[in-house]
């Protein structure tokens, strides 16, 4: 296994052979306690290193580590070296006496420093009284861990038998510490990838193909889309802007039996009038100026799939007419073309214009419109999604913290501000503030006054002030009355009669809006929390 030589020692070291073992028990022990007492394991670990130093036991102590790919020893902790020593301290299996023990698991000791190819040194670190040096590689489970090493001078204490097996045990104790503490990490690792797992796995039961929502209006909606997207029916999504009309859409087209073919989309707001029709039917060469080229228009490249036509409504009188041809017999010709192309497209369109009011007055064809409506899907608007948007602010914060690279929470009352917001614009809107969010607050806890940049200035004046409003509304039925009533006497003011004008008036929006919460709240300035909440106060039955 290796040659032993002996070093000098002192006169009395057979006599006091019982005195040598107590101390080694003692200077093991003491590394024990160090090592299970202290949270930074490294400094543990250097720190034992020391202690045998200064008992003339081992004089430089280094601890190697085997690398992931298991093809070298690299240095993990020693005493005395620089960064750019411990960086260039790196020994492949077999490389060396420090790569020799990892690669035979065995002790190496080499006598002689001075005259021994394999002793390499790479720390670069120049000791005279050094003599010679030993490694011994490390065993756990069956597998080699690591391999701790030791220089050896004059004054040292014990022998290389004796030297080796306090390596052992010394190194033993170090790797067992680092691989207890390695499994720690892991499992500490594994447990967060779990809990963001279930986190996810929670959020994604309020989800209906990648739709947020479990809010009673959206779930209905997503009953209706389970029942008509198998079929071929035409179906028009309507609803404000940023509500998601494209995302019902792809749900429609990922639950149809045409999932496999094509999916094509189209905003018709987006292009010019006279490109939209080539757009939508394709052109044959040489139809127009710049068509060098047959093009295929969206209507036939969907052959077999399913065609978005997003804002419908922009659509001009002349395309109308087409729009309907095709619907009713699904064929149409390029533009400059007179060969009729076949088609098979499963059509949905989605508008935020009001069809009905364009119908009456002209703008839009009365038998597109129920071509279209076969199948009508009325989004609603995020502010009627109440319990939505706490989803929302979840899903979206969780997305662009893992797109940025960054770890935010909300405060309860920084949530508080983002569920009373109306947000106007919709999910579109609650998105973009979400990332708006999390690029401009620092990591950590988001309290409300960080959301001043984020939301409109005015929100506060408009939407933080209902009482105010509320009581505003009582004094305008008042100056409705009639001239000829006898003004009542003023009463002086107290919470009592603010209390009584503010429920009045909530009353009397719902009754105007025929119990509506959200239409009243929009009345009245508030938000559908807030109403909510003054509806359970004064216990106003509706």
């Amino acid at each position: 296994m290796y040659n032993q030589v002996n070093i000098p020692n002192n006169e009395d070291c057979q006599t006091c052979a019982l005195t040598f073992a107590y101390n080694e028990i003692k200077i093991l022990y003491d590394i024990a306690v160090m090592l299970s007492s202290s949270t930074d394991v490294n400094e543990s670990i250097e720190k034992g290193m020391r202690l045998l130093k200064r008992n003339s036991y081992l004089e430089r102590c280094s601890l190697f580590l085997l690398t992931e790919d298991k093809s070298s020893v690299e240095l993990h902790t020693s005493i005395d070296t620089t960064a750019q020593q411990r960086k260039m301290a790196v020994y492949k299996l077999g490389e060396g006496a420090t790569g020799l023990a990892a690669q035979s698991a065995e002790p190496v000791v080499i006598e002689n420093i001075h005259n021994n190819i394999n002793y390499l040194n790479k720390m670069g670190i120049v000791d005279t009284k050094s003599i010679s040096y030993v490694a011994v590689p490390i065993i756990q489970d069956e597998a080699l861990f690591g391999v701790i090493s030791a220089n050896i001078n004059k004054s040292s204490v014990l022998g290389f038998d004796d030297i080796v097996r306090m390596l052992t045990i010394v190194g033993t104790l170090f790797c067992g510490t680092l691989a207890i503490q390695k499994r720690f990490v892991e499992e500490k690792e594994n447990l967060t990838d779990l809990k963001t797992y279930y986190k996810e796995q929670a959020l994604s039961e309020y989800k209906f193909e990648n739709i947020v929502g479990n809010s009673t209006k959206m779930q209905h909606i997503f009953s209706l889309l389970e029942t008509v997207a198998p079929s071929d029916a035409t179906i028009l999504v309507r609803g404000e802007t940023g509500t998601g009309k494209e995302l019902i859409a792809t749900a429609v087209h990922n639950l149809s039996k045409r999932k496999n073919g094509p999916y094509i989309k189209l905003n018709c707001a987006a292009i010019s009038e006279t490109l939209l029709e080539s757009e939508l039917f394709g052109h044959e060469k040489g139809a127009f100026t710049d068509a060098k080229e047959m093009r295929k228009g969206r209507f036939e490249l969907a052959d077999g799939g399913t065609l978005f036509l997003d804002e419908i409504g922009d659509i001009t009188p002349s395309l109308q007419v087409k729009l309907l041809r095709i619907l009713q017999e699904q064929e149409f010709e390029r533009v400059g073309g007179t060969k009729t192309i076949k088609t098979n497209v499963r059509l949905v369109a989605a508008t935020n214009r009001n069809l009905e009011k364009m119908v009456a007055s002209g703008e839009f064809r009365e038998d597109l419109f129920y071509r279209l409506n076969v199948i009508p899907v009325n989004l609603p608007p995020l502010r009627e999604r109440y319990e939505d948007v706490k989803l929302l602010i979840e899903h979206y914060l969780h997305k662009f913290m893992k797109e940025h690279r960054k770890n935010m929470s909300f405060s309860k009352p920084a949530l508080e501000v983002l569920m009373d917001y109306p947000w106007p614009g919709n999910i579109r809107e609650l998105q973009n503030t979400m990332e708006r969010i999390v690029l401009i607050c620092p990591e950590g806890v988001i309290m409300p006054e960080m959301l001043n940049h984020v939301l409109p200035f005015n929100y506060q004046k408009l939407y933080m002030e209902p009482t105010a409003q509320a009581v505003s509304a009582p004094e305008k039925v008042q100056e409705a009355k009639p001239a000829e009533c006898p003004p009542e006497p003023a009463k002086p003011v107290t919470r009592m009669n603010l209390e009584e004008l503010e429920k009045e008036a909530i009353l009397q929006a719902l009754i105007d809006n025929r119990g509506i919460q959200t239409k009243a709240a929009t009345q009245l300035g508030m938000t559908a929390r807030q109403i909510g909440y003054k509806i359970k106060k004064y216990e106003i039955e509706i």
